[in-house]
């Protein structure tokens, strides 16, 4: 083999390559051997191969010897035979001419004289002679019977003997043949197997010398390399010796440069704790900051924001005949819902609609800023509005495993006010209020069946409170849970044909924030109500009967008070029915003043409620639309007169086309509020 070595620029690397090709050359010698050593047993494992075959042909030439003397001793046992029926033969042959003798001389003559003297003289013995004669000539014909049966049964046999020889006497000489056959195969087997073994054992060696030759001359060569590492290895000592003293002196070294690490350290912490105190006050100067930002974002927003939420069919809708969807999405706005009602499309526009998908987490992300105002001492009110088994209860309250905004804004009100410690100290105390048939029920009470009352604060404040109302102070997360599984279980629920378990009042969880600035003599209050309206429905549809028609008619009642607020508040009526039912004056707060509101609009997507949807929705537009206090005023001018040049050209062009074409116009509108956002973020990032 040829081994190529480079040009190296010092004596070090050449003795280093010198060694690499000694190296390489053992590792060549290494493998030849190796492939030698395989060699070898590749022609061990045909030699033995071999050798069981002619082991094996071995045992079939002992089984047939075996076979030959089996077949041997038969042939000796019927010679035996033979030669016992022979002497039957004999012997019957006797018999046959002693039977014939007895013959002759019965057809003899009698000699009468004889005889008669013989009678007349021994007449008894004659009789018994001749009866004993007589009886040993019956026995001697029953033994020749006898024999003459045997005879002809060893005849038999011996005609069957001898034709079972003959066939074994052929056997043999087939027997013969074929070990003869097979023991000149297996000679010429064996010859052809020692010449291959003898061939392949002279290559192998062959090979094997040629080989061992190249690798004898490769380790001269290496032994030559060797003898030429010596100076290079007196130049790694000299290196190594170096480097030992260099790691003695590590520990003062590193000694001395952790002395002076540390001195930097403690004069950065010292310029670090100055520096801290400069961002404390600027971060307090912020955090005010921040709080005008956060509210001028929701009021710019609208203080009342609609919200949609589109449920999913559930499993046992799939079944029936009218469970078509008619609700689409477009997909490049996340603010529309087309509707399809009678071979119409109807578009709707809120300020964002959550599809079937949708999780409770993107829910509430998009209500939690509202949330985290009444911390701030504003009076913040969530409700869901819907017809009867669109979901609104599951969005309000959630599963335990996937709780709803309820629960999350309890939580996320606990872990705002921790952030907040140890400046503010804040309490936190959450009533239920049920309003059944026009009554108000007190959910967390000893007893739920007591009437309550709204009245006015007497602190002149003008703000409205239910005297007797219980209240619980929570702190954590099993308070919560206390506290909603007392008032579920108290709460009115029935079984309609139209949801299983369908909520008949409407649920209120009034949440009372109330905090004190410990620095500063501060104090806030805010009040934070999640509502879950009874839904509407049709009697036709749900088949109410008896008291679960009066409920029916009490909740219709109350959302059509509702109705009548929200188009009084639409048209700046000077006077807005609240006190027409007991829901709009409980929630007079809400729908008022600065307050900031939200409505989460419940829709089923099934061909069967379309109906229902529609007014759902169009109620909703209706709402959207609605201007309460200063704020909302605000709102609008803030859309039409921004800082910012463009926010001012689409303002005047969605007012030049506001009569337009409808897609136009949802285009400027969606613009503007991007335009609008952008505002609110490049406020938020300047805070930061």
């Amino acid at each position: 083999m040829t081994i190529l070595i480079l040009e190296w620029s010092n004596p070090l690397n050449k003795s280093c390559a010198i060694h690499f090709s000694c190296v390489s050359q053992l590792f060549i010698f290494c493998s030849v051997m190796l492939h030698l050593s395989q060699d070898v047993e590749a022609l061990r494992g045909e030699l033995c191969r071999k050798d069981e075959e002619c082991r094996e042909q071995e045992r079939r030439l002992a089984a047939l010897e075996q076979q030959v003397q089996e077949r041997t001793g038969v042939i000796v046992q019927l010679q035996q035979q033979l030669e016992e029926a022979a002497q039957r033969r004999q012997e019957l042959q006797l018999l046959r001419d002693g039977e014939e003798t007895l013959s002759r001389q019965a057809a003899l003559p009698l000699q009468v004289k004889y005889v008669t003297k013989t009678v007349e003289v021994e007449s008894a013995q004659s009789k018994q002679a001749l009866i004993e004669a007589q009886a040993h000539n019956q026995a001697l014909q029953e033994q020749l019977s006898v024999q003459r049966q045997l005879l002809r049964e060893l005849e038999q046999q011996l005609h069957e003997s001898q034709r079972s020889s003959s066939q074994l006497r052929q056997q043999i000489l087939v027997y013969e043949g074929e070990m003869e056959r097979a023991q000149g195969q297996l000679e010429a087997e064996m010859q052809s197997l020692e010449e291959e073994k003898n061939r392949v054992i002279e290559e192998a060696f062959i090979r094997a010398e040629s080989e061992m030759k190249a690798v004898h001359e490769n380790l001269a060569g290496v032994r030559m390399n060797l003898l030429t590492l010596q100076p290079a290895l007196r130049t790694l000592t000299c290196d190594y010796n170096c480097l030992k003293r260099q790691v003695q002196d590590f520990p003062y070294m590193l000694e001395k440069a952790i002395t002076e690490a540390k001195q930097e350290i403690c004069q950065v912490i010292g310029e670090v704790s100055s520096a801290n105190q400069e961002l404390l006050r600027k971060y307090k100067r912020e955090m005010n900051l921040r709080k005008k930002c956060h509210n001028e974002l929701v009021r710019l927003k609208g203080n009342i924001r609609v919200l949609c939420r589109v449920r999913p069919v559930c499993a046992g809708e799939t079944d029936a005949a009218d469970t078509k969807n008619k609700v689409t999405f477009d997909p490049d706005d996340d603010a529309v819902l087309y509707l399809s009602n009678k071979g119409k499309l109807m578009t709707f526009e809120l300020d964002k609609v959550f599809p079937t998908q949708a999780t409770q987490e993107e829910v509430f992300q998009e209500v939690q800023s509202l949330v985290t105002s009444c911390i701030d001492g504003f009076n913040v009110c969530i409700f869901a509005y819907g017809q009867t088994g669109s979901g609104k209860t599951y969005t309000m309250e959630g599963v335990p495993e996937d709780p709803g905004i309820n629960q999350r804004a309890l939580r996320l009100l606990f872990s705002a006010v921790s952030e907040k410690k140890p400046d503010w100290d804040y309490k936190i105390t959450v009533s239920m209020v049920e309003i059944y048939n026009e009554t108000l029920r007190n959910l967390l009470g000893d007893n739920p069946n007591e009437k309550l009352d709204i009245k006015m604060c007497p602190d002149g404040s003008g703000q409205l409170y239910v005297p007797g109302l219980t209240e619980f102070t929570v702190e954590s997360v099993e308070d919560i849970n206390k506290v909603f599984d007392l008032g579920h279980m108290n709460r009115a629920t029935a079984c309609t044909n139209l949801n299983e378990h369908s909520s008949r009042s409407h649920a209120l969880l009034i949440v009372t924030v109330a905090g004190f600035n410990s620095s500063t003599g501060h104090r806030t209050s805010g009040k934070l109500n999640l509502v879950d309206l009874a839904g509407s429905e049709r009697i036709t549809k749900s088949g109410a009967e008896g008291s679960r028609l009066r409920e029916a008619q009490c909740i219709n009642k109350s959302l059509s008070a509702l109705g009548d607020v929200i188009n009084a508040l639409r048209s700046k009526h000077s006077h807005v029915p609240f006190r027409n039912s007991r829901l709009t004056y409980l929630l007079q707060d809400s729908l008022s003043g600065d307050s900031k509101t939200l409505m989460m609009v419940q829709v089923s997507p099934l061909e069967s409620n379309v109906s229902e949807s529609v007014c759902s929705l169009k109620f909703a537009q209706r709402v959207r639309s609605v201007e309460i206090g200063p704020s909302s005023s605000s709102r609008r001018q803030a859309e039409s007169s921004s800082t910012s040049s463009s926010p001012t050209h689409d303002g005047v062009e969605v007012q030049r086309h506001k009569h337009t074409h409808p897609q136009v116009t949802r285009t400027l509108k969606r613009k503007n509020q991007s335009n609008l956002r952008d505002v609110g973020y490049s406020l938020l990032s300047n805070m930061k």
